[in-house]
């Protein structure tokens, strides 16, 4: 942290002076008893969110999430769970107004291979100030403001838009699963219950493709048997020939391209 002034880091609350130790990020105003922290010459709120779910509930969460349609059939039950750990994450709050309501804003304040976090909802009102006793469990940042507003202006967000920026912690837990041999990690946001995971084993598309394709095949072979009879006998008779033995091959064929659609969702 630059060495600057007392008059120049103020308490973003009250104004009041701050007179931050030497290299010191997490500052609490002895005026109005805020916390703030100090990113080079910035001063910005310092906040938490308090967790609701506890280490269990998170793990039903994640087998819930592992249960669900987007990832392979039977994760919950063919994988395996080898770590959790739980820490405060910080990321970077950032509100705009735009078109006017106010828009929430967040990028991560460290390094995480789960990016999806951005995707987190926090309502302004959950938000706490932060609490020192926090500490030992407090993932402390690593990635400085100015980094976070430049991934902002990658997206079109200036910084001139900000109404507010302010520090987060918020609670997660981090899972480590195995699933035919690969590793793969999921966050359970411990405040909202959310789940996160930039990669996992997801469904495959093809067999679902294939079902779809064979479906359509079918039906629009079946479409060309009345033009066939019409071609092949002679007048309308053989038209309506041609049609009904149209509609009764189709009725034949939903019922096993139902069974071939549910035994693909049976299995993938």
């Amino acid at each position: 942290m630059a060495s600057l002034p007392a008059s120049q880091l103020r308490c973003t609350q009250c104004g009041a002076e701050l007179h931050p130790d030497e290299g010191q990020r997490f500052v609490t105003c002895a005026n109005c008893r805020s916390t703030v922290y100090l990113d080079k010459a910035r001063v910005v709120f310092h906040y938490a969110l308090a967790p609701t779910v506890d280490v269990n509930k998170a793990r039903g969460l994640l087998a819930q999430w592992m249960a669900g349609n987007d990832t392979v059939k039977d994760l919950d039950k063919k994988s395996q769970i080898t770590s959790q750990t739980f820490e405060y994450f910080p990321l970077w709050y950032f509100k705009r107004k735009t078109g006017g309501k106010e828009e929430i804003l967040l990028e991560p304040a460290a390094a995480t291979s789960v990016s999806e976090l951005r995707k987190l909802q926090l309502p302004a009102g959950d938000l706490q100030k932060y609490d020192a006793s926090l500490d030992s469990q407090a993932h402390a940042p690593s990635v400085p403001l100015e980094t976070a507003q430049g991934w902002l202006a990658g997206r079109g967000i200036a910084a001139q838009q900000l109404v507010e920026s302010a520090l987060v912690h918020v609670p997660l837990y981090t899972f480590k699963y195995t699933f035919n041999n690969k590793t793969f990690t999921a966050l359970v946001e411990a405040a909202t219950g959310k789940v996160f995971a930039n990669v996992f084993p997801a469904k495959a598309e093809a067999p679902y493709l294939l079902a779809g394709c064979a479906t359509a095949a079918v039906y629009l072979a079946l479409a060309f048997v009345p033009i066939i009879s019409a071609l092949l006998g002679s007048g309308e008779e053989s038209y309506f020939v041609g049609l009904g033995l149209c509609a009764g091959l189709g009725c034949l064929a939903a019922p096993v391209l139902f069974g071939f659609a549910a035994w693909v969702a049976a299995k993938v």
